[in-house]
C-alpha cells in the first residue's frame, strides 16, 4: 500500500477519539501520521522487515494504548497514537502485494517479515500493488474520518495526500517503467 493510504488509516483509527476529545486531537494526529509513516523508514534497508513488527508490534501497542487510557496526556496519546499505527502499517502489508517494483510480471511471496517466527507472510493481494487502483480508493475512503474531524493545516495536508495519490496511481506503472534497474 501507499505511505498515504498507512497514514490515512492511522488518521481513521484516531478520529473518532480526536473528536471525543478535541484538545488531545493534535498529538493523536501527529503521532498517527509519524506511526504511519515510520516503518517505511527501512526502504534504504531491508524494507518489510527492519521497521516492520506485524505480530511484535502488538505488545508496545496495548501497552501505550493502556497507558494512554489510565493517564491520558499529550505524550501519552501520542505515543500510543504512534505505536499503534505502526503496527497497524506493518501488519496491513500483509494484505497487499509483496515487495516487487513491478508486481504484475513478476510476483513474490514475500510480503512482510515476522520476526516472531523467523518467516516471511506471504502477500494477500487484497491490494495488488502499491498504487493499484483499489489503494488509491482505499487512500481516498481512509481520507473522509481525518478531513471530518481534523481541520486547518491538517485537513489541508490530507488534501494534498489524496492528490498526490490519485496522481501516484495514475503514474504507478510509468513509474515501473522508468525505475533503473536496480531498483528491482
Amino acid at each position: 500500500m501507499m505511505a498515504t493510504t498507512h497514514a490515512f488509516a492511522a488518521l481513521a483509527v484516531v478520529a473518532p477519539l480526536a473528536h471525543v476529545s478535541p484538545e488531545l486531537a493534535a498529538p493523536l494526529a501527529v503521532g498517527a501520521l509519524l506511526g504511519g509513516i515510520a516503518p517505511d523508514l527501512d526502504v534504504v534497508l531491508t524494507h518489510r522487515r527492519t521497521l516492520h513488527f506485524p505480530v511484535l508490534g502488538a505488545a508496545p501497542a496495548v501497552l501505550a494504548a493502556g497507558v494512554a487510557a489510565v493517564a491520558p496526556s499529550s505524550t501519552s496519546v501520542a505515543v500510543a497514537a504512534f505505536f499503534g499505527a505502526a503496527w497497524l502499517h506493518a501488519a496491513s502489508d500483509a494484505l497487499g502485494g509483496g515487495l516487487e517494483m513491478n508486481p504484475w510480471s513478476n510476483p513474490t511471496e514475500r510480503a512482510v517479515y515476522d520476526h516472531l517466527r523467523g518467516r516471511w507472510i506471504r502477500p494477500r493481494r487484497w491490494v495488488r500493488y502499491d498504487g493499484a487502483p483499489e489503494d488509491a480508493a482505499l487512500a481516498v475512503v481512509l481520507a473522509v474520518p481525518a478531513l471530518v474531524v481534523f481541520d486547518g493545516v491538517l485537513a489541508a495536508a490530507v488534501a494534498g495526500g489524496v492528490a498526490v495519490s490519485l496522481g501516484y496511481a495514475l503514474l504507478r506503472r510509468r513509474i515501473a517503467e522508468w525505475s533503473p534497474e536496480w531498483l528491482e
